[in-house]
């Protein structure tokens, strides 16, 4: 039975999926033959293919602004303790002076998927016989697509896994086969029906969001934030969409899909890239899949009782006429 692992979208907060993944293939011993991922999923799938999990952990809690922005469009204080985002109007300028066609540049995220995802790793998937699929924004076509390590040169496939990161207008747009890419979460953030089509009869879907909206955002105070927020509103739909026609699928198809969502608001700009809470939120990851997979244990094994039951089997045993 083909098993895949789905990850979503998410910028920073791609550390508690990692922290997801590890326990499921760790603790679980979860093994895949199919791994999708969009936008921060598509830089975990490679290492995640091998097992490579502490060399994941290790990138994805030790990545700072620098590590991602060539020209970063943000400047990140602290006042009273918290981290406040605004914007760099200076290095914006600049990139729009210099006829870029965004505010911000990523090409040191581009130096960092060359370095940490290698050709032998590359090759090593091919020859594992698992597939690796990233999914990229066709802006010029109007369409998503999906990459796949198994029709890929290995160039091609770090460009694609780059396009998939590229959150624009705040960072790099891929131009490639005389096209526009960028991150594959403006059309499919979750894409869960993709691994149904490509065969896989199990799914465990790791979804960097909270399953019911939590927070109400606060008043716009420019039109970078203002930006931000409209963004937010139509990814958060298209994540709902997306969740949806993979159930519909799912049910159709007979397939197994186990979603796994963030149980609390990370954070409101998922491109700010903290260590510290990048190292925390791995952690938190790893602890809520173990609550998950004893929650979902308990719903499918009959032997297992709540102390609900446990006390109510008491009674009926207290009840008993002999």
């Amino acid at each position: 039975m083909k098993k895949a692992l789905v990850i979503s979208g998410g910028g920073s907060k791609g550390a508690f999926a990692g922290g997801v993944a590890q326990y499921l293939m760790e603790k679980e011993n979860r093994s895949y033959d199919l791994f999708i991922g969009t936008s921060t999923g598509s830089l975990m799938v490679s290492h995640l293919a091998l097992g490579m999990l502490d060399e994941l952990k290790e990138v994805y809690t030790n990545v700072n602004q620098e590590t991602i922005f060539s020209n970063s469009p943000f400047i990140v204080k602290v006042v009273a303790g918290e981290k406040v985002v605004s914007i760099n109007h200076l290095n914006t300028l600049w990139n729009l002076i210099n006829g870029r066609k965004t505010f911000g540049e990523s090409k040191n995220l581009r130096n960092l998927i060359k370095n940490k995802i290698t050709k032998k790793m590359f090759d090593d998937i091919k020859k594992s016989g698992k597939e690796v699929v990233v999914t990229v924004s066709n802006l010029t076509a109007n369409q998503i697509e999906y990459k796949s390590s198994n029709e890929c040169t290995y160039e091609d496939f770090c460009d694609w896994i780059w396009g998939s990161c590229n959150y624009v207008p705040f960072m790099s747009l891929l131009e490639k086969n005389h096209c526009h890419y960028a991150d594959g979460g403006f059309g499919s953030l979750v894409p869960i029906r993709e691994a149904i089509l490509r065969g896989a009869k199990e799914i465990d879907a790791i979804i960097l969001e909270t399953e019911v909206t939590q927070i109400n955002k606060i008043p716009s105070k420019n039109p970078f934030s203002l930006l931000f927020d409209v963004f937010d509103f139509m990814l958060a739909h298209v994540e709902r969409h997306n969740i949806t026609i993979g159930k519909l699928a799912a049910t159709n198809k007979n397939v197994k899909l186990n979603l796994y969502y963030t149980p609390t608001v990370l954070t409101t700009n998922s491109l700010v890239f903290d260590e510290t809470l990048m190292r925390k939120w791995w952690k938190s990851g790893f602890k809520y899949a173990k609550s998950k997979r004893e929650e979902l244990m308990s719903e499918f094994r009959p032997d297992i009782l709540t102390d609900k039951e446990i006390e109510e089997g008491i009674d009926d045993v207290d009840n008993l006429k002999i």
